[in-house]
């Protein structure tokens, strides 16, 4: 489908009749089209120049998709996430077909992001667009108050400490999982965020993993551990970084950029983990961009693309979880509903591209034989330091 440009004129005057001739009739009658009126503002001439318009003219394919013969758009891509079994994206490349290809039974999206970031919101919100069956249990989207850790530690906090593994559509012949991990806090970066993300990224994960940090009561968790000693690891085929743009923006307009650089630094530690080529780079996810007026969420878009160095059209998606009366965002916000059908089906097409080829014999012999050299190699060094110790000594008593 091809894309429909938003054009301004000139006149203020204009009619909605005028405004129709570049807007198709549904989607000028959508209220979520937030964008709208401030967009007409700029000339068409910018479109292709202002960076802030080609923001505008993503947000509106979106829209003209979602909204597409009464969300005809939303049902076929929802059709084909309800059929979709893990290596159908896949491609062949050099030569080596799919049956040599380790695919596994099930493709694995990883959400991570910090705390009231909006995971499990948008876990909810993918069950209530994608299942669209059964009532799911709003997640509390507000940040968590001061002291919410404490030493009595509720269930709640408890089970926010774990990776929750959800099957989205609700149906044992789901080709894919999503995980919702614990949330990091602004002032936990560095080293600690690259070692939990590299643990996530390189060992996999589990249901009911712990997610231990410095000063957490290990004795409380003994019970999940034990839990997901018994689930199925299952290796992280692509990563959603899930990012307050609310938050951050305030954040930078009060001249704290600790949100901002955090964020940055986690989208960083993820992406070492997956290829390099752009289309394979984690998807970004901005959440709460109702919070702001729409040449602030506009900005704060920019503004976090740039600072994690990701285009902002492509492979980033602002996504409103819960409405203001708190009811998840789908018929009554059909851009958001198809905006995270588009995530979780581009998830999956980067998903199928990572899967390596299956080990010949030959590998796991090169395998066992770099193995048994390294062993070697370690006991030769051993030994050369036991008989440098030795010559020392011997030398200090002659």
């Amino acid at each position: 489908m091809k894309n429909q440009l938003l054009c301004s004129s000139t006149d203020e005057s204009t009619t909605d009749e005028n405004d129709e001739e570049y807007w198709p009739r549904s989607v000028a009658a959508n209220n979520n089209c937030w964008w709208r009126s401030w967009g007409a503002k700029f000339d068409v001439k910018m479109m292709k120049v202002d960076p802030r318009m080609r923001v505008v003219r993503e947000l509106e394919r979106l829209a003209l998709v979602a909204t597409h013969s009464h969300h005809e758009g939303l049902n076929e891509l929802r059709h084909k996430l309800h059929m979709y079994r893990s290596g159908d994206f896949w491609m062949p490349i050099g030569g080596i077909t799919k049956e040599n290809m380790d695919i596994p039974p099930l493709a694995t999206i990883l959400l991570v992001g910090f705390s009231a970031s909006g995971k499990t919101s948008l876990v909810n919100l993918m069950y209530s667009v994608l299942g669209r069956s059964g009532l799911v249990p709003f997640a509390q989207t507000s940040p968590p108050e001061t002291g919410s850790y404490s030493s009595n530690h509720s269930s709640k906090s408890r089970s926010s400490m774990v990776l929750k593994e959800h099957n989205v559509l609700r149906s044992l012949r789901s080709g894919f999982c999503v995980f919702d991990s614990r949330g990091f806090e602004y002032d936990q970066t560095g080293e600690g965020v690259e070692e939990q993300v590299s643990n996530w990224m390189s060992d996999g994960v589990r249901h009911n993993q712990v997610c231990l940090r410095p000063g957490d009561d290990a004795a409380l968790m003994e019970h999940e551990e034990y839990s997901a000693s018994k689930c199925v690891r299952r290796r992280v085929n692509c990563a959603m970084v899930v990012a307050n743009m609310a938050e951050i923006y305030k954040a930078l307009q009060a001249g704290d950029s600790k949100p901002m650089e955090a964020t940055r630094q986690l989208f960083c530690s993820v992406n070492a983990f997956t290829n390099c080529n752009d289309d394979e780079r984690p998807i970004l996810i901005l959440t709460h961009g109702d919070m702001l007026s729409t040449e602030e969420r506009i900005e704060g878009r920019l503004k976090i693309c740039e600072s994690v160095g990701v285009s902002e059209t492509s492979g980033v998606y602002d996504i409103v979880c819960l409405t203001e009366y708190g009811f998840l965002a789908e018929e009554s916000d059909p851009v958001s509903a198809y905006a995270v059908t588009e995530a979780v089906y581009r998830a999956l097409l980067i998903s199928d591209r990572t899967h390596s080829p299956k080990k010949s014999l030959e590998d796991w012999a090169l395998l066992v034989l770099s193995w048994i050299m390294c062993f070697l190699g370690s006991l030769f060094a051993l030994l050369a330091q036991i008989c440098l110790k030795l010559g020392r000594h011997s030398k200090d008593i002659y």
